[in-house]
């Protein structure tokens, strides 16, 4: 503990101004990163909607919430007769923080469309299935659940066999993120308007049907959830509300939504409903009966529940995708989290509000038997994995070896070329689609590692695998932007065959189908028909391993005519890259202190002429902590060596011809928790991935990021990399904003700790910034106020769980995360000192001023009105509040905190520190202005002693009466701080309260207030350092004895852990305590001042 700290004013030092200058750059740059716009690239959708309300049962109560069926028409229609006709597939929107039901008209527009336009054309390219830890909970493996890709999905794509009923919650445009009472509220209301659909269902069908034998088989027995935002959450919590119907709900789709934290977790009631609910469904699916649970939440079982969260990624400000995520709460086998970058025929970031989208895959739930949802919840998870995930990552060997599917090994099973033969195997085209017979004659036979296709020649190439594929070059990729099994055919062969060497051909392997699908750049200009300035963008990539070219000596791909595609607009300009490679040649591994001197300035990477098709970027720092700018630009494309080009072509011409040479490229950017993004025409783009490797929670793999670069073989490049440093503000602030919030308040209280330990020591009680400066002093006492945190906190949590986070980059980021947090205090800390400095000094200016006229007033006030005053003041109840103004306060503040809101009693809280650091100070510029002897100085401070002690003090060193308010002033300042970043934690659930003002007449939550009344007694009975009593002793003289300080200590170490588990609203259980044990201090004290003992009250004189 400190010995002694020097006294001065409360400048900036070296350390502390060094941190409030990296804060305020930091802050600066991060809040306008924030307000940057960019491009979502989102389409519109076009809707006419009606909104049917639902009328209330007549036996219960009028709510201020509203229930609305959605329908898609511009005829006016008979509601009632409309609700008569319901038939299809209840689905239930539920709009997020401050949202409207009138969200639900994109969602339920689409729906409608695409089930009147009937289901997509059938897609030749890959789908995503289910990987083996998703299956393992299927008896006979993941394959009997992947295989409905097959006759039914072929089926499904025919018709679709029922339509969805969309309705829509309307929820007052409450705002849901900022109050937990109102979560709650939204949630008892979602539970009885899912009962409310169900039971409509069914007075529907009574109207129209006369049999009623068939109503079991007709009536849907689940709804289907779907929220953003916060009301995806809200869903959740209607699935484990204990007056919920037994599978009521058994599909649960997520936008957008916050699952495992809050994303503005300030309020203790709103994290610790979100950690019940959280505790519920772990609950859920590990058993159905768990002992010691809850009586409301016993006997549930969740094994019938498929979840699917789907988020915006690093576009999305507010929901972040570690939050999004269902990591540790829903099982595999039970849920997908997938972000919208990475979505099948999506591929785009989206903002929170932008994410509102629906394509057809819930239609494809439907049985076709029932016409309701698949009972089985891995058909439901299975139709949601083929429709949204890209095979991808495993294809690119992303995933860990639990990760991939079985289904994924190239399955075996013997294809022919003929498109008369009945053989169908996983990745070869339908026999429907009809080739006319190729001839043999026109087949070409390629002697070099790549091959290009430009044109739709109707031709066979072939590929010597032995001979091209040697050398290690025993991978094979192909892009191309022609459609599988329509304009290009891929096989493996044995051995060359022919039409008539049918043995060969029941032999041959067709992996056209293996083909995945790529996001497709904008169509190339033509000047005419026929003639392109640019090189046509890939739309599929083929992967084959050396695994899957194992026992074939051959590869061929075949072109279609033009005339294949009657009924379909040919490509503008075709294109098909193929080439074998050696996968560690594309392979390059960029150190982290590589990617941080790019800040400097910006380095180059070179790919030379006849480079790998696939190249594969590891950026060792990962782009969630550092995003990373890189520009391709085309170096050469043998142009100039060509005897087609000039002699000396200009840059300009240059350029013109790599274009129409080279293929635009494509990258695809990796992270475990985010997914994959695929960015076509990429030539400049800021990588960033929504990750949080510096967070101890992180997943494995995430402190590192992963580009692979689909990119023309035949032309060198020069990718540019410079470091974004807005990015990387605006990226910190977002990810460690929670964080900040925990530590700001650690901070202020480790200021407190070394206020009381110099008041135990008899020191002068140093200001809040000279506090702060001392605490960052190196090595001590800043790393053990920084460090002793960290250890404890990961020690905890490697004893919990299996942590794979990096204890280097998480101690790096979190002293990153302290010392923006110790700027932003500073900053605060100098503001309000400012502004409370200038308010004295003008207060005691106009005084001094006005000293006379306000003399001259009173002199003129009639002695009637005088009297009148006089006798008003005599009543009890003024006069008790005139005698005891500061406990009628703490009264008031009370009855705020339980009967109103939480966060009006903390604001009086803060005006009555204001008020204390207000007068110490005005006390302080009189003694400036009016300087005393030291007999009436000591006149000045013998009635304080009075009062605060009771009897005058023993024969010690006197403090000055100036000294004395500027110490009061310091304390004080310290608790304004504290308190005042207290109740702005609080503020949101005001803001939310404010609107419902009027309409809601229920009490505050027991435990904000209850914690909030712990702050109050802190604020009032601890607002002077006299309160302290030894409580931990130390060697040596007994006045060394840590009291207060050591409460302070420990409060300081809780929030500094709460804030690493970002979960800042805990540390108003630490404010609580201290305000308890100040109060049992107070207690103390004066117990023994009554019997006569003051050994408990520490004394403290001083002469300056």
């Amino acid at each position: 503990m400190m010995k002694m700290m020097i006294f001065g004013r409360s400048s900036f030092k070296p350390r502390l101004l060094l941190v409030v200058a990296a804060a305020l750059v930091a802050g600066i740059v991060g809040l306008l990163g924030l307000q940057n716009s960019f491009p979502t690239g989102c389409i519109m959708t076009y809707m006419y909607p009606t909104y049917v309300p639902l009328p209330a049962p007549a036996n219960t109560s009028v709510s201020k919430y509203g229930l609305f069926l959605y329908h898609e028409g511009w005829k006016k229609i008979d509601y009632e007769l409309k609700l008569v006709q319901l038939s299809g597939v209840p689905v239930l929107f539920i709009p997020g923080n401050g949202g409207s039901y009138k969200q639900v008209r994109s969602l339920a527009a689409e729906s409608d469309r695409a089930f009147n336009g009937g289901p997509l054309e059938e897609s030749f390219y890959q789908s995503g299935v289910l990987t083996n830890e998703e299956g393992s909970f299927e008896e006979n493996g993941i394959k009997r659940v992947n295989d409905i890709d097959g006759k039914d999905m072929n089926a499904l794509r025919k018709q679709y066999y029922n339509h969805l009923d969309w309705f829509a919650v309307d929820l007052d445009g409450e705002h849901s993120a900022m109050d937990g009472r109102i979560l709650e509220e939204h949630t008892e209301y979602v539970v009885q308007a899912i009962h409310r659909i169900l039971d409509r269902y069914k007075e529907s069908l009574e109207a129209r049907s006369k049999n009623m034998a068939n109503f079991a088989t007709l009536l849907p027995k689940s709804v289907i959830l779907v929220g953003h935002s916060m009301g995806g959450f809200v869903a959740r919590a209607a699935v484990v509300h204990p007056g919920l119907r037994r599978h009521a709900v058994q599909t649960v789709v997520t936008l957008s939504s916050p699952h495992l934290s809050p994303p503005v977790a300030t309020q203790p009631s709103l994290g610790y409903y979100f950690s019940r609910i959280n505790w519920a469904w772990r609950k859920g699916y590990s058993s159905r009966k768990h002992p010691g649970l809850r009586s409301s939440l016993s006997t549930l079982s969740l094994s019938h529940v498929v979840v699917v969260s789907i988020f915006g990624g690093a576009r999305d400000y507010q929901v972040r995708s570690k939050m999004a995520s269902l990591d540790g709460l829903v099982p595999s086998t039970h849920g997908l989290s997938i972000a919208a970058p990475g979505m099948l025929n999506v591929w785009l970031g989206m903002e929170h509000q932008s994410i509102l989208w629906c394509n057809q895959l819930v239609v494809q739930m439907i049985d076709q038997k029932t016409g309701q949802p698949f009972s089985s919840p891995s058909r439901r998870l299975a139709t949601f994995v083929r429709s949204l995930r890209s095979p991808l990552p495993q294809m690119l060997g992303w995933m860990s070896r639990s990760q991939i599917p079985e289904i994924s090994q190239l399955a075996r099973k013997p294809a022919v070329v003929s498109p008369n033969e009945d053989g169908y195997s996983t990745y070869s085209c339908s026999n429907s689609i009809k080739w006319p017979d190729e001839s043999h004659e026109k087949d070409l036979f390629i002697e070099t590692y790549a091959v290009t296709i430009l044109a739709m020649d109707g031709r066979r190439r072939w590929l010597d695998i032995q001979k091209l594929g040697s050398d290690g070059r025993d991978h094979f990729v192909l892009v191309t932007n022609l459609v599988p099994c329509l304009g290009i055919r891929v096989h493996l062969w044995p051995e060359r065959g022919s039409k008539e060497g049918f043995s060969v051909n029941q032999r041959v392997l067709e992996v056209t189908k293996k083909m995945v699908q790529l996001p497709a750049g904008p169509a190339p200009r033509q000047i005419e028909p026929g003639r392109q300035t640019e090189q046509a963008p890939p739309s599929g990539v083929l992967f084959l391993s050396s695994e899957d070219l194992q026992g074939f000596r051959f590869i061929t791909l075949m072109v279609a005519p033009r005339p294949i595609l009657s009924g379909r607009p040919p490509p503008a300009a075709s294109m098909a890259v193929g080439q074998f490679y050696k996968p560690s040649e594309g392979r390059h591994t960029l150190p982290p202190f590589w990617i941080a001197s790019t800040i400097l300035g910006h380095k180059d990477v070179q790919l030379v002429e006849n480079h790998p098709l696939l190249v594969n970027l590891t950026l060792s720092l990962s782009t969630g902590v550092l995003p990373v700018k890189m520009e391709m630009k085309t170096a050469s494309c043998g142009i100039r060596n060509s005897v087609f080009a000039n002699e000396d072509p200009g840059d300009l011409e240059h350029t013109s011809l790599c274009k129409l040479r080279c293929f635009p490229p494509v990258a695809l950017v990796w992270d475990p928790l985010t997914g994959i993004a695929v960015i076509p025409n990429f030539f400049s783009e800021t990588i960033v991935v929504d990750s949080s490797p510096a967070l101890w929670s992180a997943r494995r793999g995430s402190r590192e990021t992963t580009v692979a670069i689909l990119v023309d073989p035949l032309c060198a490049y020069n990718i540019r990399m410079s470091a974004s440093l807005p990015s990387a503000a605006t990226r910190f602030l977002l990810v460690h904003g929670l964080e900040i919030a925990g530590f700001a308040v650690a901070i202020l209280l480790f200021t407190l700790m070394q206020q009381a330990r110099a008041w135990e020591l008899d020191y002068p009680v140093p200001s809040v910034l000279a506090s702060m400066e001392y605490n960052l002093r190196l090595p001590f006492p800043f790393i053990y106020l920084s460090m002793i945190p960290l250890i404890i906190y990961t020690t905890l949590e490697i004893a919990n769980s299996e942590s794979t986070s990096s204890f280097a980059s998480f101690v790096l980021v979190s002293i990153a995360c302290y010392g923006f947090a110790t700027g932003a205090v500073a900053i605060l800390a100098t503001l309000s000192q400012i502004i409370l400095y200038i308010a004295a000094s003008v207060h005691f200016f106009v005084k001094r001023r006005c000293m006379g006229w306000i003399q001259r007033v009173n002199a003129q006030i009639p002695s009637r009105v005088s009297n009148q005053l006089n006798v008003c003041s005599s009543l009890w109840v003024l006069g008790s509040i005139r005698s005891r103004p500061l406990f009628a306060v703490m009264v008031l503040s009370i009855l705020l905190v339980f009967f109103v809101h939480p966060a009006l009693g903390l604001i009086v809280v803060v005006l009555v520190h204001t008020c204390n650091c207000y007068l110490a100070l005005y006390s302080h510029q009189q003694q400036n202005n009016f300087m005393l002897s030291s007999d009436e100085a000591l006149d000045k401070q013998v009635p304080l002693e009075k009062v605060d002690n009771g009897q005058i003090a023993s024969p010690k060193p006197i403090i000055s009466f100036k000294d004395a308010q500027l110490e009061i002033f310091n304390y004080s300042h310290g608790l304004l701080l504290v308190h005042l970043i207290a109740a702005a934690m609080l503020i949101p659930s005001l803001v939310a309260w404010g609107q419902r003002l009027g309409m809601d007449r229920s009490l505050p939550w027991f435990l904000d207030a209850s914690l909030s009344f712990g702050i109050i007694l802190h604020g009032f009975v601890g607002s002077k350092l006299d309160v302290n009593t030894p409580l931990v002793p130390f060697p040596g003289s007994p006045n060394n004895d840590a009291g207060l300080s050591f409460v302070y200590a420990l409060a300081a170490l809780y929030s500094y852990l709460a804030g690493l588990a970002l979960a800042p609203y805990r540390v108003f259980h630490a404010l609580a305590i201290i305000g308890a044990l100040t109060t049992v201090f107070r207690i103390l004290d004066r117990r023994g001042r009554m019997k006569g003992d003051y050994s408990l009250r520490r004394r403290h004189f001083h002469r300056h």
